[in-house]
């Protein structure tokens, strides 16, 4: 009943023309609209508490490891649906930021990557000793691990990189994550924030997660996930990796949700203020996800059609035509098996966006390719669709 009345109070308030702007739209798309409106107000509300909360924390942690052998903290960065302003109405949204690592002195990162689209990932972060002999210490009284003498590595191995956070030779995600679980544990006490709510770490082997409770109940989750950055690029190794199947703690997925943040990030200081494509994105992953596509899927549809589309058409009044753009460009990609991905072999790239060498010259990754390889797959998602 109260759905009923909230229902209709919205049906009263739009059809009293408080908007003069709004008189001739469709009265659901105004509904939807103004939902999500206040949706995005509460969203911006909560990023912004994270985003400090995190901050806060990686400065805690940043004193507390700067004579330690923990990878170097860098400054987080907010990624995923939350952080790109389309989060599913009425979910309990999930912030996940992306904390990168540096390697700690006198150590040094290698990458060793698969092939592009290999499933599951075959990434791995290879740690090497680093010659620190010449340089300018700044750690007191920590050896040149590539050319002291046998002895005085013997002293310090239990507090290496390579023999606490390494399994042979390779960064271990789980390692990480169990290590700055603790971190967390030991800080909370320190921070403003936990004079406001209250905090639980979650389980995770590969990530810290946090639910952090204030006096009403309400709850706010919080997801750390650790990255090495694949040169000054905006592509990363992840230590979150979306395999179901088991997955060594060295492999780490490569990500481009970072990317994707500066993606969106470009098309809001260029978009014109009723411009509604975070609208269509967030109404297809609230309403369409139960058909069985996936959020990633309809984000991916949506930028490129963001792409080869003006901002420009992408206002109120478009709101209908763009929602069956999105859909007709879905219906296809489905029936051709194949949905190419958004960083491979697209050359229509804005200029803010570093990508790695080879990328927009490469051959695109079909994000379909399991309809390819399984008819029933294609053909039960052809009917969900047409369900849909």
């Amino acid at each position: 009943s109260s759905s009923s009345s909230s229902s209709s109070t919205e049906l009263k308030e739009e059809e009293s023309g408080e908007d003069s702007d709004d008189k001739g739209r469709p009265l659901m798309t105004r509904i939807f609209a103004k939902r999500a409106w206040w949706s995005a107000e509460s969203m911006a509300y909560r990023r912004r508490v994270v985003e400090e909360l995190v901050g806060d924390l990686l400065a805690v942690f940043q004193e507390r490891l700067s004579n330690s052998f923990f990878p170097v903290l860098q400054p987080a960065i907010g990624m995923g649906s939350a952080f790109e302003g389309w989060s599913p109405c009425g979910h309990d949204d999930v912030y996940c930021l992306l904390v990168p690592l540096k390697p700690s002195h006198g150590y040094a990162f290698h990458l060793e990557l698969g092939t592009a689209g290999q499933m599951p990932a075959k990434n791995c972060v290879r740690v090497e000793l680093e010659c620190t002999c010449t340089r300018d210490r700044r750690v007191e009284d920590v050896p040149c691990f590539l050319h002291h003498s046998e002895e005085a590595l013997w002293r310090n191995e239990d507090s290496t990189l390579l023999s606490t956070f390494c399994t042979d030779f390779y960064l271990d995600a789980q390692k990480i994550a169990h290590c700055f679980q603790n971190l967390v544990v030991s800080a909370w006490g320190e921070m403003t924030q936990s004079r406001h709510y209250s905090m639980q770490v979650l389980p995770s082997s590969r990530s810290c997660k946090l639910q952090l409770t204030n006096a009403s109940g309400r709850s706010l989750l919080v997801e750390m996930v650790f990255g090495v950055q694949r040169g000054d690029s905006d592509i990363f190794l992840s230590s979150q990796t979306a395999e179901a199947t088991f997955t060594p703690s060295t492999t780490w997925a490569e990500t481009y949700a970072v990317a994707e943040v500066k993606f969106f990030r470009h098309l809001a200081r260029q978009a014109p203020r009723d411009t509604l494509y975070l609208k269509c994105l967030q109404l297809c992953a609230d309403i369409l996800v139960s058909a069985g596509i996936s959020p990633y899927t309809w984000k991916t549809v949506v930028m490129h059609l963001l792409n080869t589309t003006p901002l420009s058409s992408w206002s109120r009044w478009d709101f209908m035509m763009r929602l069956q753009d999105i859909m007709h460009y879905l219906h296809v990609c489905l029936e051709e098996k194949r949905l190419n991905h958004f960083f491979f072999g697209n050359e229509n790239m804005p200029e803010d966006i570093i990508l790695p060498a080879g990328f927009q010259a490469s051959e695109p990754v079909n994000l379909f390719q399991c309809l390819v390889q399984d008819p029933a797959a294609h053909a039960e998602a052809l009917r969900e669709f047409e369900e849909m």
